[in-house]
């Protein structure tokens, strides 16, 4: 059993920061990639920023040079820290995973997703 939890979105002015947190528990053999997703009301989800265990990391463009995305190995888990948030900012986040765990002697990779958590930018 696997699970992500994601904490840290809120409500917040535009301009303003926010830190989000996902920890992955249970089972894990490794972790490669990790990332964050959004999804804003009637639209698709869209990726945000990823990072894979090696450390590289690939943005959107509507977030470049705003959101950093980091990873605490050790612990399993992914950051975004995100400044000067607008509006268009708006929706529930959802942290991704690519993990391999082993069963029944054999290593498997499949796609985890959280729960997710609403980032609402607006004065």
């Amino acid at each position: 059993q696997v699970q992500l939890v994601e904490s840290g979105g809120g409500l917040v002015q535009p301009g303003g920061s926010l830190r989000l947190s996902c920890a992955a528990s249970g089972s894990i053999f490794s972790i490669n990639v990790m990332g964050w997703y959004r999804q804003a009301p009637g639209k698709e989800r869209e990726l945000v920023a990823v990072t894979t265990s090696g450390g590289s990391t690939n943005y959107a463009d509507s977030v470049k040079d705003r959101f950093t995305i980091s990873r605490d190995n050790a612990k399993n888990t992914v950051y975004l820290q995100m400044n000067s948030l607008k509006p268009e900012d708006t929706a529930a986040y959802y942290c991704h995973a690519k993990i391999t765990r082993r069963n029944w002697g054999r290593l498997r990779e499949d796609d985890y997703w959280g729960q997710g958590t609403q980032v609402t930018v607006s004065s």
